[in-house]
């Protein structure tokens, strides 16, 4: 499929595309039935990777690990393909040409609508979450076609959001208040069935008053930070899609976690 056609589908566990593969990293092997370890994708680091975005990755996998469970670590660049067969894929954010060449390369790739299509997570931040939409703002505000994994169209808007930015979470999530740092002009609307991540307590966020979009087990987000790092349980209700319902982190291990997102949240003042 040639660059700017549509989706590409695969079955399910489809056939993996010829070319480069990335490159693996295996862990200590997670007790019990069912998969040895979890699959943790990061998807095009070399277009998509502002901000510490690579935080997120690193922050999955120490917070598996810590209980035990394994990981594999796949870094795939974008002269690589997308492997199908990922727990959890991430982007993160980038320019606008970066971004536009990514778009364009996973659109011809494949892989990761593949990924969705069997139930995989994907977690995307600032330009990966526009990318995961039907559309997006070029360079010059064009518009640009997304994946179209999720039911969000983004543009770019008047007012720039820069600096640090909390919002509440669907309740439905049982994820605690986030904390992160926004730099992006987009504004971001939804499909009827897609839900917003989160209210906008200070900051930006979607440019209407919400932040970040969520469908099944696809999130986006607006937030740097690395936000996972900043927002612990987030990150656990990733690996919990994947792994089922997580013991907990012996405390010890949580310290300067948590000192980081009481330092971040009272920033912003009392709740």
């Amino acid at each position: 499929m040639s660059e700017g056609q549509g989706r590409h589908r695969l079955g399910p566990r489809g056939p993996q595309p010829q070319g480069p593969g990335p490159q693996m990293s295996r862990g200590p092997v997670r007790p019990g039935p069912g998969p040895g370890a979890i699959r943790l994708v990061w998807v095009y680091p070399d277009l998509l990777s502002t901000y510490g975005d690579r935080g997120n990755l690193l922050m999955l996998a120490r917070r598996a690990r810590l209980r035990g469970i394994g990981v594999e670590i796949a870094e795939v660049n974008s002269d690589q393909r997308v492997p199908v067969d990922g727990d959890i894929y991430l982007l993160g954010g980038g320019e606008d040409l970066p971004q536009v060449l990514a778009g364009r390369r996973l659109r011809a790739d494949g892989g990761l609508a593949a990924a969705a299509d069997r139930g995989a997570v994907i977690f995307a931040v600032c330009a990966g979450y526009q990318i995961i939409g039907a559309e997006f703002g070029g360079p010059e505000g064009e518009p640009v076609p997304g994946l179209g994994l999720l039911d969000i169209r983004s543009s770019r808007g008047e007012r720039r959001g820069v600096g640090e930015i909390t919002a509440d979470v669907d309740p439905a999530l049982g994820v605690e208040r986030l904390t992160g740092f926004e730099n992006h002009q987009g504004m971001t609307s939804r499909g009827p069935d897609v839900k917003p991540l989160a209210t906008v307590r200070a900051g930006v966020g979607n440019g209407d008053g919400t932040e970040g979009a969520y469908y099944g087990r696809l999130v986006g987000t607006y937030l740097h930070g690395p936000v996972l790092v900043r927002n612990p349980s987030l990150a656990d209700l990733l690996l919990s899609w994947v792994a089922g319902p997580l013991p907990a982190i012996d405390p010890r291990q949580e310290d300067l976690v948590l000192q980081l997102r009481g330092e971040r949240l009272a920033a912003h003042g009392p709740a």
